[in-house]
């Protein structure tokens, strides 16, 4: 199976849409994603194939994980979701341990965006939750962002204290993929959970966010409410 799959992905490949690709993920020299590699595949082809060989055995799920091309991953990381959301318990606890110890392969903000929820957020649902102050404490960009956003597993549930008590931990990052992601969380938690909420935390933090992270978070307020944040007349 893990051959027919990597079979079909090659036979997708496009060169011309792989520099594209790989412009786009800033896999250029220090860059954030230095050095990933993409076949050129479409999102709509991964999903299909993905979806055509959902039974992927878990060796074959780390094969793919492992892989130098940046669409192996988003691959396997689609089969890790379906199996997770359809698993036992033990086949969703070998799901999340096997993510949480390649996370060296999630390795760009669509693989984090893809999965951290379902995965990480899913599992922790019921559970304590100092793993994610463990990843958002990590020196690795993407642990970081997979901390904030496995929180919109809960957001989607009304539930917006895990995500506060990250995004107060990544205040003062200073990558912006982390600014984008803390303000685009804070902004689901004012649309999903309430506004109030989302106001209270601002009011006291506003003035030190990132500039990206204060605009992601105060999008969806009416157009005066922004720009009084914008001018810190709040």
């Amino acid at each position: 199976m893990i051959r027919d799959i990597q079979n079909e992905l090659m036979a997708l490949a496009n060169p011309r849409k792989a520099v594209i690709l790989a412009r786009f993920f800033k896999t250029g020299k220090g860059e954030y994603a230095e050095g990933d590699i993409f076949l050129g595949v479409m999102v709509p082809d991964t999903r299909r194939i993905a979806k055509k060989y959902a039974t992927l055995s878990h060796h074959g799920i780390r094969r793919l994980l492992t892989s130098k091309y940046h669409e192996k991953r988003f691959v396997a990381l689609l089969i890790m979701i379906e199996q997770f959301k359809k698993g036992d318990q033990e086949t969703k606890n070998r799901i999340y341990h096997t993510y949480l110890t390649h996370t060296a392969y999630i390795n760009n903000w669509d693989l984090v965006d893809l999965s951290a929820k379902h995965i990480v957020g899913a599992f922790l649902e019921p559970k304590p939750k100092n793993m994610l102050s463990i990843l958002a404490s990590s020196q690795n960009l993407w642990e970081r962002r997979i901390a904030i956003l496995a929180t919109f597993y809960y957001i989607d549930r009304g539930h917006y204290v895990d995500t506060l008590r990250i995004a107060r931990m990544l205040l003062d990052d200073k990558h912006d993929l982390i600014h984008t992601a803390v303000g685009w969380m804070l902004r689901e938690v004012g649309k999903q959970c309430s506004q109030k909420i989302l106001e209270d935390f601002l009011k006291k933090r506003y003035k030190k966010m990132p500039c990206t992270m204060l605009r992601y978070a105060i999008e969806r307020l009416p157009a005066a409410r922004r720009n009084a944040y914008l001018r810190g007349m709040i």
